[in-house]
């Protein structure tokens, strides 16, 4: 009986030994619980808190933009000095694709003459950046347009230089490319016709294919696949230049015609996926420089300020047929690799890929037209025209890791 009652004593014990410790364990947890709550509403407070700070900064921001957006259209803006001319002189030119690469020099090269110039530009492969030191100026408007659709001014001459010039920007839309270049040149050459304004074509040597004669002159027809990929641009140009003939034939029109060859320099796109673009580029990150083909394939690249100088001789000439404008010394693109590679520097391998479909074997221009009517040839060496155009893609790159402006403005 003594043995039952300490068994039990010592069950109780036990029994009050735990109930002790769970109403400790209870109690713990209780204060944790507070403590965690209140933690979480000190959390959420100080969120919020730090919430309403951001949205207070970002206004304060906001309203200091706007303060410096008010003061600086107080404050003139300045432009380049361009040329007085008068109302005898100056002329109204309008500029189609002028906020691409060649249209916007060909845009400087005008407004420095001291012309009013309208450019008209949907904006597919140009860039307001490569015009917006003109932007106000009372002799520059931008229009933003797409000549597959008419346009009706008044102009006394016209650039036609709209159409995506490069195999990945033709290849995107080809129907587009076709409609820009025929569409969109009938709307040039009606609007030409109308004022009886003089109107240059820019067509390409494209139209000469892959060609079996070489170097390439202006009564060469061309060996072009017209159904290839590279078609809607090859073709989608022949047509333009039939149409401009027809036009000038039956309305007695003044036509131009220049075929334009490979053109690099400043204000490229950097995504045209050409040669030069393609390995400076390349060189400049330390990538693989890449060539499509045995890299036997010839190329001859002119700066673009050479062509500059020929369309607008062009256009002032009295010479009416298809001129070449490009730069008769050849290359091998395995040579413009080396060459790239050598002005940019760094540790870029050159590797070669599988050949890409209807790429042309032989590219180079017969100049003696160009020489003969209108006294022009290419003056900028290959090594002086890559060099700024290395220096432009670098100042590019910059800005793309630092939200700097890379503005290629005009020499006066």
């Amino acid at each position: 009986m003594i043995q039952v009652t300490w068994k039990i004593k010592h069950l109780l014990v036990l029994v009050a030994s735990l109930s002790i410790l769970l109403l400790i364990f209870i109690k713990y947890n209780r204060q944790k619980s507070a403590e965690n709550v209140y933690n979480l509403h000190l959390y959420q407070d100080q969120l919020e808190y730090n919430k309403n700070l951001l949205k207070e900064a970002s206004e304060r921001i906001q309203e200091l933009e706007n303060k410096i957006l008010a003061l600086e259209s107080r404050v003139p803006r300045t432009y380049p000095e361009v040329k007085f001319l008068n109302y005898l002189s100056r002329k109204r030119i309008l500029i189609t694709g002028g906020a691409g690469f060649v249209g916007s020099h060909l845009v400087d090269r005008l407004m420095l003459q001291g012309h009013e110039v309208i450019v008209a530009d949907n904006f597919f492969t140009g860039r307001k950046r490569n015009v917006e030191h003109w932007i106000g100026h009372e002799n520059f408007e931008l229009i933003h347009h797409d000549i597959v659709n008419p346009l009706f001014i008044e102009v006394d001459e016209i650039y036609h230089l709209a159409s995506p010039a490069s195999p990945p920007h033709y290849m995107y839309n080809p129907v587009k490319t076709i409609k820009t270049n025929t569409l969109g040149t009938i709307n040039m050459l009606g609007l030409a016709r109308r004022l009886n304004a003089k109107i240059l074509i820019a067509s390409t040597s494209e139209v000469y294919g892959d060609p079996d004669i070489h170097p390439q002159p202006e009564t060469y027809w061309g060996h072009v696949n017209p159904i290839g990929p590279r078609a809607c641009y090859d073709e989608g140009k022949r047509v333009s230049e039939t149409l401009t003939y027809a036009y000038a034939k039956q309305e007695n029109m003044q036509v131009r015609v220049a075929r334009i060859f490979n053109t690099y320099g400043p204000r490229m796109h950097m995504n045209d996926g050409r040669v030069v673009s393609n390995f400076i580029l390349q060189a400049l990150q330390n990538d693989v420089i890449t060539i499509y083909g045995s890299g036997e394939q010839t190329r001859s690249f002119q700066y673009i300020s050479d062509l500059v100088d020929g369309l607008v001789t062009l256009m002032n000439s009295n010479y009416t047929l298809p001129v070449n404008l490009g730069n008769p010394v050849e290359h091998s693109i395995n040579e413009f690799a080396s060459i790239i590679k050598d002005l940019v520097g760094g540790r870029s391998k050159i590797n070669h890929l599988a050949e890409v479909e209807d790429d042309p074997q032989r590219r180079r221009p017969d100049i003696t037209r160009a020489k003969k009517y209108l006294n022009w040839e290419p003056k900028v060496d290959l090594n002086t025209g890559l060099q700024k155009t290395v220096d432009y893609f670098r100042q590019e790159l910059h800005r793309f890791k630092h939200s700097q402006r890379n503005k290629f403005l005009p020499k006066l």
